[in-house]
């Protein structure tokens, strides 16, 4: 807690006061580029891995990166895509999974959410990602499914991603471009799904290809 508090205070004397104008313009307006949704995960942290300021990306946040379909749950997440798409205008949306997800490895292995009944409940949405995975790649190592996993659900939430009203209605006007990523953290790399060539290719300095407005993803193979 202490480094937290003398980060506090490092931040209003030196960072705040520093960019005291952008702040300024912050509190009247946001106009942030895209909306990012990501996982929890504390070694995942989408400013510092997009270089970007305060007010350039709008975020969602929660485990495994799961969207739930619409009308599923009850949670802040419907209500801040609907937001996201339809009263702040944005034109991208990048859901962003990662290397050594828990998440995941806990998706694959019911034995670690035995006691989590909220986290079992929260994982029935990506229930397509575990039969996907263990029904068609049983073959692999526990490592490889892990790998798999957090590729296959990324296109999963994505599909759920679609279901969403102000999401399919921006799709079909062309006013939207949704992406799927995956940060490695052990290398910095980011993954982006190429849906002509079917699989996670290195993101580099080109523009990434969004995916389809309707399209059915396919897993990737590659990792």
């Amino acid at each position: 807690m202490e480094k937290i508090l003398a980060g506090i205070r490092r931040f209003r004397e030196t960072v705040f006061e520093e960019q005291r104008v952008l702040f300024e313009q912050l509190a009247r307006k946001q106009n942030p580029q895209a909306l990012f949704i990501t996982c929890s995960d504390s070694r995942v942290n989408p400013n510092l891995i997009t270089q970007t300021e305060p007010g350039e990306l709008f975020i969602l946040r929660n485990a495994g990166n799961i969207v739930p379909p619409y009308g599923a749950a009850r949670g802040g997440e419907g209500a801040t895509i609907e937001y996201a798409v339809s009263v702040l205008k944005l034109r991208h949306i990048i859901l962003c999974g990662h290397s050594h997800c828990g998440a995941m490895q806990a998706l694959l292995s019911s034995e670690k959410a035995r006691n989590l009944p909220a986290v079992r409940s929260w994982f029935a949405h990506a229930e397509a990602t575990r039969r996907i995975v263990c029904g068609a790649h049983a073959h692999l190592d526990r490592e490889a499914l892990e790998r798999l996993s957090v590729a296959q659900n990324v296109l999963v939430q994505i599909e759920n991603l679609r279901t969403h009203p102000s999401v399919a209605t921006a799709l079909a006007r062309g006013e939207l471009n949704v992406y799927g990523w995956i940060y490695t953290i052990e290398t910095g790399d980011i993954l982006s799904y190429d849906f002509y060539l079917q699989r996670f290719v290195p993101l580099t300095d080109q523009p990434p290809s969004p995916l389809p407005p309707s399209a059915v993803v396919v897993p990737d193979h590659g990792g």
